[in-house]
């Protein structure tokens, strides 16, 4: 990776808009806000320019914004021109850019730069991804949060909280002629625990804010006729599948997206399970069983007129561990709406009793907590992260039991490791190639 270079990308969509925005990063700038500007405008301040190419030729006109280096986003020079949005000047004026030696940024090349300039940490670099790709507002807060810093607080607070106790561990070992067992105190041991309870609050925090980024996946199953793509329609609140007597009606996997308290829950409603003939069914029905290997929770749908019906058997090998049971049709008998068990619930698809009843128990279900404005953005590497240094801890219990002190000093240096995963003080340049390839060309 080479940061000498100084590189630019259009930094707002591309399309008609009011307004187009071309960044540049990089040593280079204030030469090139002479030649494009006709001269450095001053630091931080807005101010209206041309903008000529290198031949002196007017491309547009707009708003000029410089920030010397270091106190940039990048921690560069950087030099925003704020032109007109449209596609053909925003290309005319980035192509006259690119021709004075500057280089096309990758995507998220600036929030990389930052990252490595010490503007941000990595966490805080993917709150901007995060931000940027919220689809609602409890995730864009929880993105903001972790823009903020509020995560890596956290978890600076336990990285050093490791540090004194593996300074206080190695220590002991470096100097054994003092003869203190620095390990028979209780010091340590408690110490270890409540590390442990940090770690978990902070990782019941960090899932409720995967749950806001990410959402669940759930798929509805049952044999034709029993209610399936009612149901899509009633969680979902409008007619997204197809709806008739005919058994059968759904052949391939229908797919829709509903929020329950932010979270985005990804619903799959599938073809009915049946002993078929056509060619065209058997293809729906084995997609419904990979739907049900994906999902993080299925729900199986029964007709209440037929109790003893279940869905066991030759269709799946086994039920998947995370199952709700729906008794439809309950409209047709009579029967009353609600939670009978904690995994069966009796509902009418068609009327929509019982459906409020569905919602609540999904959000239980899928872990929901009501503490959304207490959490944070969060990713699965930042979760198994926090799981790989809960894990050392744990060992780090058993070592203390035992007097191991060599060995409890190498597990409370692993947990250290996984925790600086999480903010990139520890962080390998395959993981951060992967995290900023997802980024937005110019940010």
């Amino acid at each position: 990776m080479n940061n000498t270079d100084t590189i630019a990308a259009i930094a707002t969509p591309l399309g008609r808009g009011g307004i187009g925005i071309v960044r540049i990063s990089g040593d280079q700038v204030p030469h090139l806000a002479e030649i494009l500007l006709g001269k450095l405008p001053a630091p931080r301040v807005a101010t209206f320019h041309h903008f000529k190419n290198q031949q002196g030729d007017t491309l547009d006109h707009g708003i000029a914004l410089y920030f010397p280096a270091p106190h940039s986003f990048t921690g560069e020079h950087l030099l925003e021109l704020q032109g007109h949005g449209g596609i053909v000047i925003l290309d005319m004026l980035l192509q006259a850019v690119l021709q004075l030696g500057v280089r096309l940024a990758r995507p998220g090349e600036f929030s990389e730069r930052a990252f490595l300039n010490g503007k941000i940490d990595l966490t805080q670099a993917e709150a901007i991804a995060d931000l940027i790709d919220s689809s609602s507002e409890q995730a864009a807060r929880s993105a903001l949060r972790s823009l903020d810093g509020e995560f890596s607080k956290k978890i600076n607070l336990l990285v050093d909280e490791l540090i004194w106790l593996r300074t206080y561990i190695e220590a002991g070992i470096d100097f054994p002629d003092e003869e203190i067992d620095l390990l028979a105190d209780g010091q340590v041991a408690t110490k270890i625990t409540q590390l442990i309870e940090s770690i978990a609050q902070i990782f019941d925090q960090a899932q409720q804010g995967f749950l806001l980024k990410e959402g669940v996946r759930i798929a509805l199953i049952g044999e034709p006729n029993v209610g399936k793509s009612s149901l899509l329609n009633q969680l979902a609140g409008r007619p997204t599948a197809i709806v008739t007597e005919i058994a059968g009606t759904t052949r391939d996997v229908v797919r829709d997206m509903i929020q329950l308290d932010g979270v985005p829950v990804h619903i799959v409603d599938t073809a009915g399970l049946r002993e078929t003939s056509d060619v065209v069914e058997q293809e729906g029905i084995r997609r419904t069983q990979l739907a049900v290997q994906e999902a993080d929770l299925v729900l199986i749908i029964l007709d209440e007129r037929h109790p003893s019906d279940s869905i066991e058997g030759e269709w799946l090998s086994e039920l998947p561990p995370h199952h709700l049971i729906i008794r439809n049709k309950i409209d047709k008998i009579g029967h009353p709406a609600g939670l009978k068990e904690s995994d069966i619930i009796y509902l009418s698809a068609k009327t929509g009793d019982g459906i409020h009843e569905l919602k609540q128990l999904l959000k239980q279900k899928i872990g929901l907590h009501h503490t959304a404005e207490g959490t944070f953005l969060a990713r699965r590497r930042h979760l198994d992260a926090l799981q790989r240094a809960q894990t050392a801890l744990f060992q780090c219990e058993n070592l203390v039991q035992t007097r191991q002190a060599e060995l409890l000093a190498e597990e409370l240096r692993q947990a250290q490791q996984a925790l600086n995963e999480i903010t990139g003080e520890f962080s390998t340049e395959d993981l951060l190639g992967r995290i900023f390839a997802t980024f937005c060309l110019g940010k």
